[in-house]
C-alpha cells in the first residue's frame, strides 16, 4: 500500500526533488540517483532535481544538480536513507507541497507525509530497487546508469555483502542488478582505490588502537594527525571498518576531531550499540551507527557507555 502511494504520488507531481543525509555514502547517493534516473527514463517529462553538498571522493558516482528556492513551489520532496530530519542535506527539504520519507534505519524521527521505513533491508538503494520491481510491469524503467548507482549502493551498505544484514533477497537483487552492462571493476575501483596518505593512515590506526577486556577497541584521530598524514575528515572514514577483523575485538570507535565537534563512528559485531549514539547526538543501526562529541571527556563517557554494552553482550552469550 504504501509503495503505491508513493507512485501516485510521483505520477501526480511535475517535479520532484530528492534529499539525502549529509556526509554522503554510496548508498545515500545510491538510492537518490537510482530513483532519479527510474522516474526519468519512466517519465521523462518530469522535473528531477537532486540536491545536497558533493563529497568530491564519491563524484564518480553521481553529481548534484542546481535547486534554487522557487523550485520547491509545488514540488514533490523525497528523502532517502536519512533516519533523522536533523541529518537531512539541504534544509529547505520543508519548502516542498508534500514529502515522502524511503529509509531503512530504525524510525526514531518519524517525518514525512508518506514513510516508507524497512529496518529488515540491507540498505534503501534495496528498497528503491523492491520499488522498480514491485511496478515494472505497470512502465517503471531502470537504466544502466540506474542499475549502476543502485548496486552501488547495495555493495556500499552490505560491506561488500559482509555484513548481516545481507540477505537472500539482497544476493537476488544484486544479481539482477549485474545484468545491465556496466562495467563492475570501475565501479569497485572507484569505491574501494585508497589513496597513498589513507594508506599511511591506516597503518597509523593499526599502531595506535586499543582494545579493552571488554572487547572494545577505540582509536582517536585527533586534527594534528589528520594534518600530518593530509587526510581529511571525510577520508577517515574510509577505514573505519578495520578494527572489525581484529581477534578479540566486539565493538569499536573512531574518534575524529573535528573543528567545534568530535565525529563519533561506531561499529559492532555483535553488541548494539545504537542507543549509545542515541545519547550522543545521534543514531543509526544497531550495529552501525555514528554520534558527536563535543569534548574528549565526552568521548570519555561513551567508551564507558561501549564497554558496558561489550561486558552485557558477553555475559549473556556466556550464560547462553
Amino acid at each position: 500500500m504504501c509503495k503505491t502511494k508513493i507512485l501516485e504520488k510521483i505520477t501526480e507531481y511535475e517535479k520532484i526533488i530528492i534529499h539525502r543525509h549529509v556526509r554522503p555514502d554510496p548508498d545515500a547517493l545510491g538510492s537518490t540517483g537510482g530513483l532519479k534516473e527510474i522516474i526519468q527514463a519512466s517519465f521523462p517529462g518530469k522535473t528531477v532535481l537532486l540536491t545536497g553538498e558533493e563529497d568530491p571522493s564519491l563524484n564518480f558516482l553521481i553529481g548534484m544538480d542546481e535547486v534554487a528556492d522557487q523550485d520547491y513551489e509545488q514540488a514533490l520532496v523525497i528523502v532517502c536513507d536519512t533516519a533523522n530530519q536533523a541529518r537531512v542535506d539541504d534544509q529547505r527539504y520543508t519548502q516542498g507541497k508534500e514529502i515522502i520519507k524511503i529509509d531503512h534505519h530504525p524510525n526514531v524521527d518519524q517525518y514525512g507525509d508518506i514513510q516508507w521505513v524497512d529496518t529488515d533491508s540491507s540498505s534503501t538503494s534495496e528498497l528503491i530497487y523492491e520499488f522498480y520491481l514491485e511496478f515494472e510491469k505497470q512502465g517503471l524503467k531502470l537504466t544502466e546508469a540506474g542499475a549502476r548507482l543502485l548496486y552501488a549502493g547495495i555493495v556500499g551498505d552490505t560491506g561488500r555483502f559482509l555484513f548481516p544484514s545481507t540477505t537472500t533477497k539482497t544476493l537476488k537483487y544484486a544479481a539482477d542488478l549485474v545484468r545491465y552492462p556496466f562495467d563492475r571493476p570501475d565501479l569497485y575501483d572507484g569505491m574501494y582505490n585508497t589513496k597513498m596518505n589513507v594508506v599511511r593512515l591506516k597503518g597509523y590506526i593499526l599502531q595506535h588502537f586499543t582494545v579493552s577486556s571488554s572487547g572494545l577497541s577505540t582509536i582517536r584521530i585527533t586534527k594534528d594527525v589528520m594534518e600530518e598524514y593530509g587526510v581529511t575528515v571525510l577520508e577517515t572514514s574510509q577505514l573505519v571498518g578495520i578494527l572489525g577483523d581484529v581477534e578479540g575485538v566486539l565493538s569499536w570507535a573512531f574518534y575524529v576531531e573535528e573543528d567545534d565537534v568530535i565525529r563519533v563512528r561506531l561499529r559492532s559485531r555483535g553488541p548494539i550499540i545504537n542507543g549509545v549514539a542515541a545519547n550522543h547526538n545521534g543514531g543509526g543501526h544497531p550495529m552501525a551507527a555514528g554520534a558527536s562529541a563535543h569534548s574528549w571527556e565526552e568521548t570519555e563517557a561513551i567508551t564507558n557507555e561501549l564497554e558496558e554494552v561489550c561486558r552485557k553482550y558477553k555475559r549473556e552469550n556466556q550464560q547462553g
